[in-house]
């Protein structure tokens, strides 16, 4: 298959300096499937029946394979003509959902009698729901066109979930889908609702991050769902993993034969995956003082990208052997030991200071931050995979508030060549978000001419794409495509991994270290 690109663009820099104007290019991408493939099944994760203090987790299970975005094939669900959204006049529901949802009526891919039922206890109606909408997609959306277009399809429904309510009248008699853009704490009283109002099977929830505090509250939060849905009905979904350096991330490994066989740890020296902020925790601090950088960015968004990263090739058009591939990695990455979390960790807490031209309190003087919490703003662990694939690889994973540069990318660093012709460094492949860049760090020829080298940079941006991560994600629950969901297993090995270092954060080790606001954070673990 032939790929044209025409919106990307490719610079050359040597010695930091421009080597020429920019140009167009097209890229031919070979899609063969059988390009560096390991047709084996994934190892299966015994658990440990919960010995040194580590629970046991769910044991592999491979049902039979169903297709998914990645195949020519729509998965079969029965149709959807209603979305429940409850919380609907929340922060999550009016910046997030309701915008994706304009931007899919403007691109013409909602369900043509699809209704969007919000549920809150706000005394509304559906007028005045309208209405405040309206003011939110202002602001998130545009097309007034598209606006108008959803906003016939809101109605309003009043229940407030702490009161045990009846939400027949919300979820009606077919199969909806019910998206909880609710706080954590309110996800078990609203699965009970839902189950008491007798939603139809085939009904999907849609859950957003966090997924419990920890392995425990996330099993709990399971076992509460389960009550009501199947697992294959449940989305807990990450809008990171449709962004377009995440897809691009498995473009560039499979559908391109000259990287496959570079990429294992005789090739690859380490992978580092950076999500670092400028920007502080204003206006988010109560939830934040409760979860911290670890279960806000690594349990969830970093250890999927360390999954994608180093998983094995699924098979093609098999949502559930990617899903399978992902659980693998996950299962193989040993949980740290207390002396491996005093030197693989790092934490730390922004003070007052500068982010470019503005002036940052620090962390505790942010409104709603609890004083006695030791909250860390930035966290940093390194990882390892137990798998011959990646032995000695590390895996380097940092991120953080209020940092003086942001940051947000996948670099893959290749090891350098002993005894070359030509003495060189190492070539890094980066992915970069925000904005959307691939590049590659190579060596060229020095200005001086050979022997002598200097770095050579290849730069491609990417277009920008025409809906964001958040309406692509919505995209797919309404088709029923759960290629990109996170299934139950895989939360749960993340959460083992988390809870290791939880466990010694716990304990002091390592001391949470205060960074001034505008710096680069606090130093790297030794690893």
């Amino acid at each position: 298959m032939r790929v044209l690109d025409p919106a990307a663009r490719i610079t050359a820099s040597a010695n930091g300096t421009s080597a020429g104007a920019a140009c167009e290019v097209s890229v031919a991408v070979s899609t063969s499937p059988d390009c560096h493939r390991v047709d084996r099944p994934p190892t299966t994760w015994e658990g440990d029946n919960g010995q040194d203090g580590v629970p046991s987790i769910t044991p592999w299970r491979r049902p039979a394979p169903r297709l998914g975005i990645l195949a020519p094939v729509p998965v079969p669900r029965p149709p959807i003509d209603r979305l429940v959204l409850l919380g609907a006049a929340g922060d999550l529901a009016t910046r997030h959902t309701l915008p994706a949802l304009a931007h899919l009526v403007a691109d013409d891919v909602l369900p043509a009698d699809l209704l969007v039922v919000g549920v809150g206890r706000e005394q509304l109606t559906d007028e005045s729901y309208r209405a405040l909408a309206a003011q939110h997609l202002a602001d998130h959306a545009s097309g007034a066109a598209s606006v108008d277009r959803l906003l016939r399809r809101l109605r309003w429904v009043h229940a407030d979930l702490a009161q045990d309510p009846d939400l027949r009248t919300a979820v009606g008699s077919g199969p909806v889908v019910a998206y909880l853009a609710l706080p954590p704490a309110a996800y078990a009283p609203a699965v009970r609702a839902l189950g008491a109002a007798g939603v139809a099977a085939g009904s999907r929830a849609v859950v957003e991050k966090p997924f419990g505090q920890d392995l425990a509250t996330a099993r709990e939060l399971t076992r509460h769902l389960h009550t009501v849905f199947d697992e294959s009905d449940i989305f807990r979904v990450d809008h990171f993993l449709h962004h377009q350096t995440v897809q691009d991330l498995l473009a560039v490994r499979f559908a391109n034969p000259l990287l496959a066989p570079l990429w294992n740890g005789r090739h690859i020296e380490r992978v580092e995956i950076t999500w670092e902020e400028t920007a502080a925790v204003s206006g988010r601090a109560d939830f934040y003082d409760r979860t911290g950088a670890l279960r806000d960015m690594v349990q969830s968004h970093l250890l999927q990208l360390v999954a994608l990263v180093a998983m094995a090739e699924p098979r093609p058009g098999d949502e559930r052997s990617l899903r399978d591939e992902k659980v693998a990695v996950l299962s193989r990455v040993p949980s740290l030991t207390p002396a491996q979390v005093a030197t693989r960790s790092a934490r730390g807490r922004y003070t007052a200071g500068t982010v470019g031209d503005r002036r940052q309190a620090g962390y505790l003087e942010e409104p709603g931050v609890d004083r006695g919490r030791s909250t860390e703003t930035h966290a940093s662990l390194v990882l390892a995979v137990d798998d011959p694939r990646w032995h000695g690889v590390p895996f380097e994973l940092r991120t953080g508030k209020a940092l003086g540069a942001a940051r947000r990318e996948i670099a893959v660093h290749f090891r350098s060549r002993s005894g070359a012709f030509l003495a060189g460094g190492p070539a890094v492949l980066r992915l970069q978000m925000s904005p959307d860049r691939v590049s590659l760090d190579l060596q060229g020829a020095g200005a001086s001419g050979l022997p002598s080298v200097a770095p050579l940079r290849l730069e491609v941006a990417r277009p920008r794409q025409s809906s964001p991560a958040s309406a692509r994600m919505l995209q797919a629950v309404l088709a029923g495509d759960p290629t990109f969901a996170v299934r139950d297993d895989e939360v749960e090995q993340s959460w083992r991994i988390v809870d290791s270092v939880l466990a010694g954060w716990r304990t002091g080790i390592p001391p949470l270290e205060d960074y001034p606001a505008g710096s680069a954070g606090p130093e790297r673990p030794r690893g």
